[in-house]
């Protein structure tokens, strides 16, 4: 039941910029090379916002996933798909509800922001309130154990931490639990018992975090243990029930150091994005006019690399040696400003080639896209559906 597992989302907002490959896809193409992987379109998600106009979320979805795939996301490795078409998200976000506190809910950072980011929308409704709740139940589903998040997501992760917990400590109770438990610890051998026993008492009275990872790493080491016995040691050593629901953990990413045309961070809110499929043409007419220090204004002027959005795409395209040529001939008013912009516009075709060449196979056709998720989407539900047996089963609703 407890594996390796890494589980990560983003809303269908169209066509993806290159902000979203420095800042999410090329993390996600890492990953699949060392994690079993499942990667989805929160379609559910983008209708906490924009449920009044939900028209284009499946054109925006198919659009999406082609970027993914031009990125180098590859169905083979990892499990695309589609929220919407995996119920199961929806029945355990439903069971979760019954038993959430709305003060949880209400002290969510991002709650609060995203009210007064989108203050001109009524977020006044349940959908957005639950979201995070939705969140968390998109990352139980799968017993995932980590996820991938930037530094304003942690909280998330720990509130779906505390609401394993509570799930589990609710409704993990079996008849006879601790009696099981204990005889559980017995079949340990009397080394590994003792060292469990020790760790066990090391969390539950001071609370101790490592210890639980040590005692895992403990039954992890026992072959012959069944899964039902395995699950209840995990509850026993945490002072819950059986574990039915994992607690995830998080695996820090780095923000995206991706400027837009503008200096500022690339987005779709400041129209200064360069889309990861966009043509030849339009990148070079974008970077081209894009502005330069203000103290360059004849060419003869020299410049200060550090006042102009230029150099920051050179931070991210440009070696050592192109970067001293770009200070140099700034600052000496040795190179004029598009000069300075070329060898960036080669840098972004060259990365965009490949991107380009792999989408042409999926806009060719279409349906080699809606396959990958039809797959995804049903090995997606094999996972799914085997929470759901155990959930519905503590909670007393697997009528037989």
């Amino acid at each position: 039941m407890y594996a390796e597992r890494v589980l990560s989302g983003m809303r269908p907002t169209g066509s993806l910029h290159l902000g979203h490959y420095h800042g999410v896809l090329k993390n996600w193409i890492e990953l699949q090379h060392e994690y079993p992987c499942l990667f989805f379109v929160a379609d559910w998600h983008a209708l906490t916002t924009q449920y009044d106009n939900p028209q284009g979320i499946e054109k925006a979805s198919m659009d999406m996933v082609v970027d993914w795939l031009a990125a180098g996301v590859d169905p083979n490795q990892a499990t695309l798909f589609v929220q919407s078409r995996v119920p199961e998200h929806a029945e355990l976000h439903l069971l979760m509800s019954m038993m959430t506190p709305l003060s949880w809910l209400e002290r969510v950072p991002t709650y609060k922001d995203q009210q007064e980011k989108l203050a001109g929308k009524d977020l006044t409704t349940y959908g957005f309130l639950g979201y995070p709740l939705l969140m968390s139940a998109d990352i139980l589903i799968y017993r995932a154990d980590k996820v991938p998040v930037g530094e304003d997501q942690i909280p998330h992760v720990e509130f779906t931490r505390e609401l394993a917990r509570r799930f589990n400590h609710m409704y993990g109770r079996e008849p006879g639990f601790e009696d099981k438990a204990r005889e559980a610890v017995k079949k340990l051998g009397s080394k590994k018992a003792r060292l469990y026993e020790e760790m066990r008492t090391r969390f539950q009275q001071n609370g101790d975090r490592d210890a639980i990872e040590q005692a895992k790493a403990v039954l992890d080491e026992v072959q012959h243990l069944s899964m039902a016995d395995r699950e209840r040691l995990f509850g026993y050593l945490e002072g819950t029930g059986k574990m039915i629901l994992v607690e995830p953990g998080y695996l820090l990413t780095e923000a995206s150091k991706m400027p837009g045309l503008d200096g500022q961070k690339m987005s779709k809110s400041y129209n200064n994005t360069i889309t990861m499929r966009e043509s030849e043409e339009s990148v070079t007419k974008k970077v081209r006019s894009m502005p330069t220090d203000p103290a360059r204004v004849r060419r003869t002027d020299p410049g200060e690399p550090a006042k102009c959005p230029v150099w920051q795409l050179h931070q991210v395209y440009s070696n050592d040696a192109c970067k001293e040529w770009v200070q140099q001939g700034c600052r000496t008013a040795g190179i004029g400003c598009i000069e300075c912009k070329q060898p960036v516009i080669d840098a972004i075709l060259r990365e965009q080639a490949p991107m380009r060449e792999r989408a042409q196979v999926y806009l060719d056709d279409p349906t080699l896209v809606k396959n990958i998720i039809a797959d995804g989407c049903e090995k997606a539900r094999e996972y799914a559906r085997e929470t759901m047996r155990d959930v519905r089963e503590s909670m007393g609703l697997e009528y037989h």
